[in-house]
């Protein structure tokens, strides 16, 4: 069987590409879901969540080095983000995603680096990170 996480990843993209549309063609209300600025930092700030959980769970299962950066990065990122999306107004929250995103890709550069990860997680890491926040440029832009 083929690796469903390629898809599954790519999948997750199509929120941040569709609320850019949304900012985009000017709609700040998405039907059924609500404003698209609480749609889209909603969502952001899940998937971020999401990444730094998963910088968190390949701490337990690599070498002694990564063990204390790792789990330290993975509650930093996931309390900034929570006070970001509290505390600040939208297009800073975004920033901060972007911020965030590019951190989690630069730390599985250096878990590639070292064959913690594999290159084809990583390279659709990579993807996935450039069409997230050329998404979110492309939001804050608009909005």
């Amino acid at each position: 069987m083929k690796n469903i996480y390629p898809y599954l990843t790519l999948a997750g993209t199509l929120p941040f590409i569709f609320c850019a549309y949304c900012f985009i063609a000017d709609i700040d209300v998405i039907a059924l879901l609500g404003n698209t600025e609480q749609v889209l930092s909603v969502y952001g700030l899940v998937i971020a969540a999401f990444m730094a959980g998963s910088h968190w769970g390949q701490h337990l299962i690599i070498s002694e080095k990564w063990q204390r950066y790792l789990p330290a990065f993975s509650n930093f990122n996931a309390v900034f983000l929570w006070l970001s999306f509290l505390l600040f107004p939208f297009k800073l929250f975004i920033i901060a995603l972007i911020l965030s995103f590019s951190g989690a890709l630069l730390i599985d550069k250096k878990l590639r680096q070292n064959k913690i990860i594999t290159r084809a997680y990583f390279w659709t890491r990579c993807l996935v990170t450039l069409i997230v926040i050329v998404s979110l440029v492309i939001s804050v832009s608009y909005a």
